[in-house]
């Protein structure tokens, strides 16, 4: 590619009747001028893309950290909830679990209970016959004291 100075360098050979001389010059400063700027626009474009490359890359690589971080964070949401599954089957069944034993408890409260009061009437009757025997006894000893006086 041609610089500005290449262009401002360059000389022409001169013809029997050539260009004019004043002319060219005026024509070739304009040309220099111009391409000056386009050159250091080109410059300023070129650095511009390369800091734009660079974010770009920099991008990138944030891209694919939030994609991993992501990932993770979707695991990780995806474990805690099966875990809190798995925590909510436990707690279930403890809770089953526990409710058949309390329920079991209660039955055989309600058992030995019932066993209790079977064997308080028992022993109430047996009490009742021994007293009603014993007070049959006694007025049977009242009767036969008070005949003989």
């Amino acid at each position: 590619m041609m610089t500005p100075m290449d262009i401002r360098n360059k000389e022409f050979k001169k013809g029997f009747r050539g260009y004019s001389e004043e002319e060219v010059d005026l024509f070739i400063d304009k040309v220099v001028s111009d391409y000056e700027k386009l050159y250091k626009e080109n410059i300023e474009l070129k650095d511009k893309l390369n800091s734009i490359n660079e974010r770009l890359e920099s991008y990138a690589e944030i891209e694919k950290t939030l994609q991993s971080t992501l990932i993770i964070a979707q695991k990780t949401s995806e474990d805690i909830i099966a875990n809190a599954r798995k925590e909510a089957e436990m707690i279930i069944r403890e809770s089953e679990e526990n409710r058949k034993k309390i329920i079991e408890d209660a039955n055989q409260s309600v058992i030995d209970v019932n066993r209790e009061y079977e064997e308080l009437k028992k022993q109430l009757q047996i009490f009742k016959t021994r007293y009603k025997t014993f007070l049959e006894s006694e007025l049977s000893n009242l009767e036969s004291y008070f005949k003989d006086i």
